[in-house]
């Protein structure tokens, strides 16, 4: 099984450039504080480095 990462949306996407409010939306999220659950896959990964000053990360069990 492969890991899991918690991302939480923690600033605001107002006023960010267009790709960066539509890669949010990709990593399902939708609001302030809202938080999901995904693989630690690549892709994953290059999404939150698209974002890491809107996101915090953690790791899941």
């Amino acid at each position: 099984m492969m890991a899991q990462l918690k991302i939480t949306q923690v600033r605001s996407a107002i006023g960010t450039k267009p790709n960066q409010r539509a890669t949010l939306r990709a990593l399902g999220l939708k609001r302030l504080n809202d938080s999901v659950v995904q693989e630690d896959r690549p892709e994953i990964v290059g999404m939150v480095r698209t974002v890491p000053h809107l996101v915090t990360v953690e790791e899941v069990k």
